[in-house]
């Protein structure tokens, strides 16, 4: 049976050390990182996101700037609004919590967000220095905690074959651009697979590591998976309990009960990648400051 990788474990220790990092530069310099997160409108899924970052930056010390909008904002005064925070020198990181109301054009807001406070990576000045390596960028949250999680499980990625199953601009691609340098957390052969490849199945049977971000359950059974490789799966699906069809549960991309039979390590669905990608939007606002402090 694979090993469970514990993504809450990983992420509490991560935020262990960026809550020791933050009381240091605050004894430093009197400041701390300050990020702020924008909610147009009221979907629940998002309000739930929106807590849930609030509440990260309380417990590593991090200052939170709430910005909740009703969904009838418009995108002049949402730039508006994006253009004071670039503004503020307390305003080290700016997330827009995306899905926008359709009115509003997400590629314009993204776009109006200073790259140096661009903790999300979404702007394609980030983008593109995740595609030519530049350090000074930042990672997308989600790609990010899946890199960090892989390292924890394979000693030298140096040549091993990632297969990412998925090709969306918030994982699949960044993740592949990512793992692609010639660096110690990356140095893989990379494939990226998706819904045009007629065989998924022998991609994925290749696989070394093997990052599932389809979107749909049950993309990967047991039967795709080469033994021993590591499986992250990152899909979140929810569905009816089958113990108690009046209930949902979640359940990831990957048929976790047959894969952790084949794989060296996996990851679950919750308490996998999830917990990640917070952790690492905390390191994104925190190195966010360092960089703007290096370069005041």
């Amino acid at each position: 049976m694979a090993i469970v990788i514990d993504g809450k474990a990983v992420a509490a220790e991560l935020r262990d050390g960026i809550c020791k990092e933050v009381a240091m530069l605050k004894e430093k310099s009197g400041k701390v990182p300050g990020l702020a997160v924008v909610l147009v409108g009221e979907n629940p899924a998002s309000q739930v996101y929106v807590r849930m970052k609030r509440k990260g930056c309380e417990e590593v010390g991090i200052a939170s700037y709430q910005h909740l909008l009703h969904a009838e904002t418009s995108q002049e005064a949402l730039l508006s609004l994006i253009n004071k925070l670039n503004a503020s020198p307390d305003v080290n990181g700016i997330l827009v919590q995306l899905p926008l109301p359709s009115h509003i054009d997400e590629r314009a807001i993204i776009n109006a967000i200073d790259p140096r406070k661009d903790v999300d990576g979404f702007h394609p000045v980030n983008v593109g220095k995740v595609v030519i390596g530049d350090e000074d960028c930042f990672y997308p949250c989600t790609p990010f905690g899946c890199q960090v999680l892989i390292n924890r499980h394979v000693n030298d990625l140096k040549g091993k074959h990632l297969v990412i199953v998925g090709r969306s601009n918030i994982v699949g691609k960044p993740l592949a651009n990512m793992m692609v340098q010639k660096n110690k957390m990356a140095n893989c052969v990379v494939t990226v697979c998706h819904t045009a490849a007629q065989d998924i199945a022998y991609y994925t049977r290749q696989a070394d590591v093997l990052v599932v971000a389809a979107g749909k359950q049950n993309t990967v059974r047991g039967n795709m998976v080469k033994e021993g490789a590591v499986v992250i799966d990152v899909g979140v699906n929810r569905i009816a309990d089958p113990d108690d069809p009046s209930k949902t549960i979640l359940v990831g991309d990957v048929n976790f009960d047959e894969v952790s039979k084949v794989a060296s390590a996996i990851t679950p669905v919750p308490g996998g990648v999830g917990p990640m990608t917070i952790a690492m939007l905390l390191s994104n606002t925190l190195k966010a400051f360092k960089l703007q402090n290096r370069r005041a």
